[in-house]
């Protein structure tokens, strides 16, 4: 072993803090801090190396839909490896679990799609997306048409092309992202980036207008795509204002722009449908989906392509002489196994049914929270939402994100999970939750806020 190592003794913290790159994490300071070491879980709930129980408020990464020990999703895996451990689907070779898995996201598609196509994470779905929307135009004739649109404060991922998409500043800084041909429109927050006075509507309506004035400054025979979430997750839970996406698509079909959705952390049930599109009234043209497709168990992600890309598709990989992409582990049997359980499971147990008996009261509960004096704004859709913390109405902290990690170790010492977004508390709970847990969850919850206001006078953080 190196003799710089940090690695200081056997427990599980020593061992991490030598071995392990942890995303999204201060690395110089998690020399210090080292990690939290979950062991297992149950429900909702996971446990610590010390035997401590916490409410995973944030379903691990937004995904593990069914909690932490379905029993049915163990037993598939273990028959899949059994039967066949692995196997691809590159040159006309295939296997029922994939294709099974194909056959039912197509049924379930929120209007019709033809083509499933899978990778393993979310960034590798949208990456996927990219170079489809420049092969479709190419195919088309029109190579011209590069330029795609994102917004900012989005998130779809972290590979080189996804990461560009995104619109998150950490993202991009010192990795010499975003690369050309991306381009970030407004941010749908009427809380932070309406004007004074600006209705809702009124503030969608220049969203809209925004999008429109970018893309006859870059010229519309340049725009190929844009990429947009339901709800922007990652970039704070930020929900569209009403009329928001019917103004947003009425642009793009006027330039015949291509509409990719990422319903990586919308789709499949979160927001009170099955999928984001439908809440709020999209057409994607391609859909993006990950983390509940499997409800976290093993990792898949999937595209859902309509007729008009699949056909340009199929004619040019047949000028070309074949489709030249692929990953070693798309449509892998263990996964598309699991996946295809996870959905007989949603459907066994009417997940829909369920979200929709709960979601109402996980809204009440968390805008009795909004009455705090930190919190200034409540955004909640389903089964997601975030409080925003704020140092008075519509006024940020001048240390961003100070006092949301606070309140968010507050909550870890209450037993919660939950995790900032800068000042964004987000809350994504597995959606199995019943009312007695999110009344459990609220409880927590409360506690860590009334903590950290205690914490803010005691500190003055700004």
């Amino acid at each position: 072993m190196n003799d710089q190592s940090p690695f200081l003794g056997n427990s599980p913290q020593a061992r991490d803090i030598a071995s392990v790159v942890h995303p999204y994490t201060n690395l110089k300071l998690h020399e210090s801090e080292g990690p939290l070491i979950i062991e297992r879980g149950r429900g909702i709930y996971v446990y610590d190396d010390d035997g401590k129980e916490y409410i995973e408020g944030m379903a691990g990464l937004w995904s593990a839909a069914l909690g932490f020990d379905n029993e049915r999703l163990v037993n598939v895996a273990t028959e899949a490896m059994r039967k066949l451990p692995f196997y691809h689907q590159f040159t006309h070779k295939s296997h029922m679990p994939g294709v099974e898995l194909a056959e039912k996201l197509l049924e379930m598609a929120p209007l019709p799609m033809a083509r499933a196509f899978f990778a393993n994470s979310g960034s590798e779905a949208n990456d996927t997306a990219i170079k489809l929307v420049w092969y479709y135009w190419n195919a088309l004739g029109q190579p011209e048409r590069k330029k795609i649109i994102s917004r900012q404060r989005a998130y779809h991922g972290v590979t080189v092309a996804s990461a560009s998409l995104t619109g998150l500043p950490p993202n991009h800084r010192d990795f010499d992202l975003p690369l050309d041909r991306f381009l970030h429109t407004t941010c749908p927050h009427h809380y932070f980036e309406a004007e004074d006075g600006q209705s809702e509507e009124d503030f969608a309506t220049r969203c809209a207008e925004d999008l429109e004035a970018m893309i006859q400054e870059e010229g519309p025979e340049t725009i190929a795509a844009m990429f947009a979430e339901p709800i922007m997750g990652a970039g704070g839970v930020v929900v569209p204002p009403p009329t928001y996406f019917e103004k947003i698509q009425a642009v793009l079909k006027k330039h015949d722009i291509l509409l990719v959705v990422d319903e990586v952390i919308c789709g499949f049930y979160r927001t009170g449908n099955l999928w984001g599109s439908q809440t709020f009234n999209i057409e994607p043209d391609m859909m993006t989906m990950a983390k509940a497709l499997s409800a976290s168990y093993v990792p898949i992600s999937a595209l859902l392509i309509n007729d008009r890309v699949w056909q340009a598709m199929v004619e040019n990989s047949d000028k070309i002489g074949t489709f030249g992409h692929g990953y070693t582990y798309s449509g892998h049997p263990l996964a598309a196994s699991v996946a295809l359980e996870a959905q007989k499971i949603y459907e066994e147990m009417d997940m829909l049914g369920h979200v929709r008996s709960v979601m109402g009261h996980f809204e009440k509960k968390l805008q009795e929270l909004g009455q705090h004096d930190l919190v200034g704004e409540v955004r909640c859709k389903g089964m997601v939402a975030a409080l925003e913390l704020v140092k008075a109405p519509r006024t940020r902290f001048e240390k961003p994100g100070v006092v949301g990690t606070m309140v968010r170790k507050f909550a870890e010492e209450h037993g919660l999970i939950i995790r900032n977004i800068v000042d964004a508390i987000s809350i994504c709970p597995p959606l199995i939750i019943d009312k007695a847990g999110i009344d459990d969850l609220a409880e927590r919850l409360g506690l860590a806020l009334k903590d950290g206001a205690a914490w803010v006078a005691e500190n003055n953080p700004d």
